[in-house]
């Protein structure tokens, strides 16, 4: 049990470093967060609004409790992430900007998986 929670810590850390510091540049529409969504066609005002949920979904997936917010949470990020990823490869941008999508959607399932582990021992040790 120990060791699924200190995986799931580390790997939840670091999904939320991603993210957050992401959420932050979004947030106070920075002009290279702005720049890089509007190049590939999004209107500038979504930028705060992506921001800001981002941010919400870091912090649910943070708290402890609250299993259905943290579902919700997960499925966000999850949107954000493969939007993100589809957007950039029907634009035509090569790997080099879409590529970092990907380790964000690894540690995203894995950190999904290792909550859903975490979840399942606290359970059974009843």
């Amino acid at each position: 049990m120990k060791k699924t929670k200190i995986i799931y810590w580390v790997l939840t850390g670091l999904l939320a470093a991603m993210m957050g510091i992401g959420a932050v540049y979004d947030l106070i529409s920075a002009p290279e967060a702005v720049a890089h969504i509007t190049r590939i066609g999004y209107p500038e005002y979504i930028v705060p609004f992506l921001g800001a949920a981002k941010l919400l979904g870091v912090i649910a997936i943070l708290v402890p409790g609250y299993p259905r917010i943290k579902e919700w949470a997960y499925a966000g990020l999850a949107y954000d992430l493969i939007g993100a990823f589809y957007s950039h490869v029907s634009f035509g941008d090569g790997a080099d900007v879409w590529g970092g999508m990907i380790p964000g959607l690894l540690l995203l399932a894995a950190s999904y998986y290792y909550y859903h582990k975490r979840q399942s021992e606290v359970s059974r040790s009843y």
